[in-house]
């Protein structure tokens, strides 16, 4: 094993939720006044913690969200999630592999803890992860693309940045995970190679995964 800690993003690595998420995220900002189609809520939010939709409609049109932007957002997403959710297929397979080489892994999310366990909950990940495990955005100050969760990550597993190595799906992610120091390889099944510039590396199946590793 190359590595002392695998660092997993949740959302599209973990979960296959970002089709529904951010069509969920795109209607209700177009609903709201703020044409969003599918495709900009991937450009512009994909791999993002929710304070970022509030800065770029800010930025963008000098308007504030409703006080209840992200109780709502929550509420709509979270009732996708019981209805639909699936894990990323593949990667229970992944994290049988780790467990049985006795290679810690984690995740960092840039989602809320309890996004992340209505998922987990749903898709049986809960028997995978433990709250000592997982680490939200709501843990730092600044989400991806800094690089804070990814540090606070491996400070609390007890691993040098340098000896980690997080697999991502998103453009902020990559950002942040080089940023951050660590290695990172991009998880092509939805973003394509060029849009994940800085990767160490890219796959597109979770069954490619373990070799990359070196399991």
């Amino acid at each position: 094993m190359r590595y002392d800690l695998v660092v997993f993003d949740n959302d599209g690595v973990l979960v296959d939720s970002e089709p529904l998420a951010n069509t969920i995220l795109a209607g209700y900002l177009t609903e709201l006044g703020h044409p969003t189609s599918y495709e900009d809520s991937l450009r512009d939010y994909m791999g993002a913690a929710i304070h970022r939709v509030h800065d770029l409609i800010g930025e963008r049109t000098g308007q504030r969200l409703p006080a209840d932007f992200d109780e709502t957002l929550h509420a709509r997403t979270f009732e996708g999630f019981e209805r639909e959710l699936e894990p990323v297929d593949g990667v229970t397979d992944v994290l049988k592999r780790l467990v049985a080489a006795g290679v810690p892994y984690c995740l960092a999310s840039s989602g809320s803890h309890e996004r992340i366990r209505v998922g987990h909950r749903k898709t049986g990940l809960d028997a995978w992860f433990r709250d000592e495990n997982i680490f939200s955005a709501e843990d730092v100050g600044r989400g991806k693309p800094a690089p804070d969760l990814f540090l606070h990550a491996a400070a609390r597993m007890g691993i040098a940045p340098e000896r980690c190595v997080v697999v991502e799906d998103s453009r902020l992610g990559v950002q942040a995970a080089v940023a951050a120091g660590m290695d990172v390889y991009g998880f092509t099944a939805m973003t394509p190679e060029e849009k994940l510039a800085g990767a160490t590396g890219f796959f597109g199946r979770m069954d490619e995964l373990p070799a990359i590793l070196g399991l």
